[in-house]
């Protein structure tokens, strides 16, 4: 991964001007750098063994610029490398820089969490309208994982999900900046159930109360029936993360919510 980030590096024309930081389980690579044609940028690294390199994750930041660039508060995407070497595919890609803090370093906010203003809930609420109403063929969610997975983690029948709305995907604390704030992190977009979005950062924000609670009050579409569809389906998907070791901190929240929703 280092030797075919200093090659991206070369490839793009920039220079590293900041720590390398890398992804969840070594799969990706990130560090601001310096290019002659843009100046100050973040270049992010994603590796996959070469005969994976392909479909929703791998080509999502590039089509969400497509989608999204001009019409959501995102880093704009400016220009893409990509290699196969040893098995393994590489695809850098060079984005504006974002000068501002994440709201969390991980995906599960902490209790002392900082509730953003006003401004901020109100930019990401119009943020996700935008997404909600795109038109795409991406797949976020599908009908068949959530009636497999409902029974399985939380012993509770598969609800039918009957709205469905495009959405970010992954929308937890660390893709999030804290001041705007920007929307990081595109590769999953895609259709989901209406809600979705919302409802993931709910459950990322359990351990923090008054957070998940000001995401409530942003986001009425909580306390319908599809949003009860949503946070169900978020909770399983959290239960079946933590069955791999992630998060175990949420799986006690989890389940007392998964109960109340039941």
């Amino acid at each position: 991964m280092t030797e075919a980030f200093s090659r991206a590096v070369d490839e793009l024309g920039a220079r590293v001007d900041g720590p390398m930081v890398w992804g969840w389980f070594g799969r990706t690579l990130s560090a601001g750098v310096r290019c002659t044609r843009f100046g100050r940028c973040w270049l992010r690294l994603v590796s996959a063994p070469e005969d994976k390199a392909m479909g929703k994750i791998w080509e999502g930041n590039a089509l969400a610029a497509e989608y999204f660039d001009a019409t959501v508060t995102k880093p704009a995407l400016y220009e893409s490398a990509g290699e196969a070497r040893g098995g393994y595919a590489y695809r850098a890609e060079l984005s504006q820089y974002i000068p501002e803090d994440v709201c969390s370093p991980l995906p599960v906010l902490g209790p002392d969490a900082v509730i953003p203003p006003d401004s901020w809930w109100e930019s990401l609420r119009a943020d996700l309208s935008t997404v909600a109403k795109a038109v795409t063929d991406r797949v976020a969610v599908r009908q068949e994982w959530v009636d497999r997975s409902v029974p399985r983690f939380l012993n509770l029948p598969a609800p039918q999900v009957t709205e469905w709305e495009t959405a970010h995907g992954d929308l937890q604390p660390a893709n999030l900046t804290s001041r705007t704030p920007y929307l990081l992190d595109w590769e999953g977009f895609g259709t989901a159930p209406v809600g979705y979005d919302p409802a993931m950062l709910w459950a990322y924000s359990l351990l923090a109360p008054a957070f998940a609670e000001r995401v409530r009050e942003t986001f009425p579409v909580l306390g319908t029936e599809a949003g009860r569809v949503a946070r169900i389906i978020v909770i399983t998907e959290l239960m079946q993360s933590a069955s791999r070791g992630d998060h175990p901190e949420l799986v006690g929240p989890l389940r007392r919510m998964a109960e109340d929703l039941a």
